[in-house]
């Protein structure tokens, strides 16, 4: 389990430092694009939609920063409909499912790529094959395949109700 805890760990932080650079190369390429057409007149060709992809890669990799932290969005109507004691079997079964539904998706998600890459599809603006930047799609979904496969093995390693969260960390640091 501690070995699944520091994989897990890992992830998250290689994530994190992926989803940063993705939003600082989205967020520096505006800047340039709008400072450049301040001063020139025109602004930086295919900026947009660098932009765009870089917020691709951001949002799908927030997938897994959500997760790892227990703050992705889940319905919680139903927490109390069941008895405590089979809180255990519960949370190993919606794992699974989760796991199961992150497999689904990023088997579907090769697919597509394949598809694209098989077609050689290319960024009109960019001159330049789209389908790596599709594979972050499958990617992002075969690591939530692999982290909700590990809470459902070890559930003491999913984070909990992280509703009140933000008071606790804000108490920490």
């Amino acid at each position: 389990m501690e070995n699944a805890k520091d994989f897990l760990d890992k992830v998250y932080r290689f994530e994190k430092a992926v989803a940063v650079f993705a939003f600082s190369v989205m967020t520096l390429v505006i800047i340039a694009d709008v400072i450049i057409r301040k001063l020139v007149g025109v602004g930086i060709a295919g900026a947009m939609r660098i932009a765009v992809y870089a917020m691709i890669v951001t949002a799908l990799i927030s997938f897994g920063l959500a997760s790892h932290k227990g703050r992705h969005l889940r319905p919680k109507f139903a927490d109390n409909f069941l008895p405590k004691l089979w809180e255990f079997q519960i949370i190993s079964l919606q794992e699974s499912l989760h796991a199961l539904f992150c497999l689904v998706f990023a088997v579907v998600a090769v697919g597509v790529v394949y598809e694209t890459y098989l077609l050689e599809e290319t960024s009109r603006m960019l001159r330049i094959v789209i389908w790596p930047m599709q594979s972050v799609i499958p990617l992002a979904f075969f690591v939530g395949f692999v982290r909700h496969g590990l809470y459902a093995l070890y559930p003491e390693l999913r984070p909990g109700d992280n509703s009140d969260m933000a008071t606790k960390e804000g108490l920490k640091e």
